[in-house]
């Protein structure tokens, strides 16, 4: 695994745990409410994963991108379903989001050179 993709791992496991044990109930619901969000329902979480990809990108959260660009390989999409899902992105976002298109390319590669990535 990448030193990038170690680092974003941790801290955001490090950070997620830190906020959850201040004990504050409207966070703790809405992380809750995230998690749940993206499991499978009338749309398969990979259908989801995929629409978290897209509006990430949209809203030029790279922390978000990378984070549904990590579950969208997890859950098996190819390459070619991924370049599909940010080309949509860019579609909707515009030139504005080419800069974060990159990131999620870079963080892609960096992906496909890992042999599998755990879930987080």
């Amino acid at each position: 695994m990448s030193q990038r993709l170690q680092e974003f791992r941790e801290f955001r496991e490090k950070m997620n745990e830190r906020i959850l044990s201040t004990g504050n109930l409207p966070i703790n619901r809405f992380f809750t409410l995230d998690t749940q969000a993206y499991k499978d329902g009338a749309l398969d979480a990979k259908s989801k994963e995929i629409a978290g990809l897209v509006g990430s990108l949209v809203l030029r959260c790279d922390d978000c991108t990378a984070y549904h660009l990590i579950r969208c390989k997890e859950l098996g999409l190819s390459d070619a379903q991924l370049f599909e899902a940010l080309n949509l992105g860019l579609i909707i976002g515009g030139s504005i989001v080419i800069p974060h298109l990159r990131r999620a390319v870079g963080l892609l590669d960096e992906l496909n050179a890992v042999p599998s990535a755990p879930p987080t």
